[in-house]
């Protein structure tokens, strides 16, 4: 793809990422018993001369999905997590790859994925061991005293490493900091854990003492960005993974070149839905922060934003949106910095198209009507006219616009395969319940299939589907399509093969199943599952209701009524005898 960057020039040369991995927001915003803030420096960052929000993520809130929805811009595929955490499944562009040099400190499970996919030798990274991640050690904390005081012994270096000194006064250069002591000591300890909070007040006296830092080495020059955010938080029993709003919630906080300054709040804040707005407009309060105007982002949209500071072009994969609400920038700048990323999302957009239409026959391929290749001029052209004749606030809407058709796009052009095939799977397992576990149909015997129609008998199924399958291979073989293609468009055919080969059992079960006769039967059958269900659902929210399902697992045989097996074993009885007549009836016919 072509990057795209705005031909401005950019607000800052340098760039200092802080993650704070496993921070939540409220533990970070909030209070502690004296009314005292944990993280004093950054708080006064943000009354002073900052821009805060609250940065939501997506499940799974993990490391490795996290940083690169941070750093990449777009959320990875969630089978990446079971692929190993340094290894990259698929090769993503990332505003490290885009710098002219990144140097990183951290942790080996994260920095080498950011480095390995880099095109050239500027990506430079210092890991501690893979020993010294010990999630139960009571010193934790020492993982991110460890990068401090590696990033100084950095700096002091530079000073005497001539080659390294000309690297650092160059634009466009980005510094790391993985701070993964917060994550651990969660984990050992729980975030309500004093263990959890003072690390919060460590990591904050250390971005204290590593600001001090670059601007000394730098002589204040102004042109430093600094920004610190979060992959993930944490549930208040330690874990990470799920949408629990304490794990999908992490701070935002940036602040130095290109940043704008603290602003009064205003009722014109955006909430990323209803449910994030009733939850932090209760948080804002506790925090005392409701005065201070908040920039809300999707965690994909930081990548965008240091890419604009600096300079860079967006990452190719990002799919974020630039927040224009961060940026001390005229409305020029920032017209044309949106109409970039809006390219860029169109590029990936264009070339998602190209490849569905040249592995689509042409009578089936249904291009994105909202997004047709002269809507698409039209708009481009439209935008670069509003911004030429200075209409910097209409193009900017017309870009933002461009960019969620865009997204919208490359959602139209996923494939249904693998929901045909989640759905089959689903359904063939309902069977298998049905038929084996619920008492509420017979086995499916020799006896039935004499008395079947002939359309629901093995063979024609198997016959139908096969044929089914065969078009399929056709298709998929002219145009030629690579192996996984064939996985996951004939998977779901064999699945719903075996659900057609058991319709049995829904009719069955249809003809078994009256309310009026047998409420007792259905009641025992569907009520308890739902709950349960709901119970397994609720249980990811609020863990301890799991002892609720599991208590009632365990007294349900206690109370449930003897006589209803009884009434079941008498009802087998009689079916058995009603198949043998229809047997001995089909036998003196033939």
């Amino acid at each position: 793809m072509t990057p795209h960057v705005s031909p401005l020039k950019p607000a800052a040369n340098r760039l200092v990422l802080f993650s704070a991995d496993g921070l939540r927001a409220d533990k970070f915003f909030g209070l502690d018993e004296n009314g005292q803030s944990r993280a004093p420096f950054l708080r006064d960052i943000i009354h002073t001369h900052g821009a805060w929000g609250v940065s939501h993520t997506r499940v799974p809130t993990e490391s490795r999905p996290g940083h690169v929805a941070l750093i990449a811009g777009f959320y990875e595929d969630v089978s990446a997590v079971a692929k190993g955490w340094k290894e990259n499944p698929v090769e993503f562009d990332s505003v490290f790859n885009q710098s002219r040099n990144t140097w990183s400190w951290g942790s080996p499970d994260i920095l080498p994925m950011f480095a390995k996919g880099a095109s050239g030798d500027h990506v430079f990274t210092e890991m501690y061991t893979s020993d010294e991640e010990d999630f139960a050690a009571s010193h934790a904390s020492d993982l991110d005293t460890w990068v401090f005081d590696k990033v100084k012994a950095f700096f002091e270096g530079a000073k005497s490493d001539r080659d390294l000194y000309e690297k650092l006064q160059k634009d466009k250069i980005v510094f790391f900091l993985h701070l993964l002591g917060i994550d651990t000591n969660g984990h050992s300890h729980k975030p309500h854990s004093e263990v959890y909070l003072k690390n919060i007040e460590l990591v904050d006296t250390g971005i204290k003492e590593m600001v001090k830092l670059f601007d000394d080495f730098y002589d204040r020059d102004g042109k430093t960005t600094y920004i610190m955010s979060s992959d993930h938080g944490m549930t208040n029993w330690g874990s990470h993974g799920a949408g629990n709003p304490h794990e999908t919630l992490t701070p935002v906080v940036a602040w130095g070149a290109g940043i704008r300054g603290p602003q009064e709040s205003s009722n014109q804040d955006i909430y990323p839905d209803s449910y994030s707005e009733g939850i932090i407009k209760y948080l804002l309060a506790e925090w005392k922060l409701q005065d201070i105007k908040r920039t809300d982002l999707n965690q994909a949209d930081i990548a965008p934003l240091m890419s604009s500071l600096i300079g860079v072009p967006y990452p190719m994969n990002s799919v974020g949106t630039l927040p224009l609400s961060f940026l001390n920038s005229s409305d020029f700048e920032k017209a044309e910095s949106i109409f970039a990323n809006a390219q860029q999302i169109l590029e990936q957009y264009q070339v998602k198209m190209d490849q569905k239409k040249s592995t689509t026959l042409s009578v089936a391929f249904r291009p994105f009507s909202k997004l047709l290749p002269s809507i698409q001029k039209d708009r481009i052209r439209n935008i670069r006219n509003l911004i030429s004749s200075g209409q910097y606030q209409l193009a900017i809407t017309e870009s933002q616009t461009l960019i969620e058709l865009g997204l919208e796009g490359l959602n139209y052009y996923h494939g249904l395969s693998i929901v045909f095939g989640f759905v089959g799977w689903m359904i063939y397992t309902l069977t298998l319940v049905v038929r084996d576990h619920s008492g509420l149909v017979n086995v499916m015997t020799k006896l039935e299939k004499l008395s079947q129609p002939v359309w629901l008998q093995d063979k024609p199924i198997k016959l139908v589907f096969a044929i089914f399958g065969a078009a399929v291979t056709v298709l998929l073989k002219v145009q030629s399509l690579p192996f996984t293609y064939y996985m996951y468009c004939l998977i779901p055919v064999v699945l719903w093969m075996f659900v057609a080969l058991r319709l049995t059992v829904f009719q069955q079960l249809f003809k078994k199943i009256d309310l009026a006769k047998n409420i007792k039967t259905v009641f025992i059958a569907i009520v308890p599952s739902v709950i349960g269900l709901e119970i397994l659902v609720m249980g990811f929210f609020r863990r301890e209701l799991l002892s609720v399902g599991l208590i009632m697992i365990a007294v349900w045989p206690l109370i449930t009524a003897k006589s209803i097996w009884k009434d079941k074993e008498r009802e087998r009885l009689n079916e058995i005898i009603t198949l043998t007549s229809k047997f001995r009836t089909a036998t003196a016919n033939n």
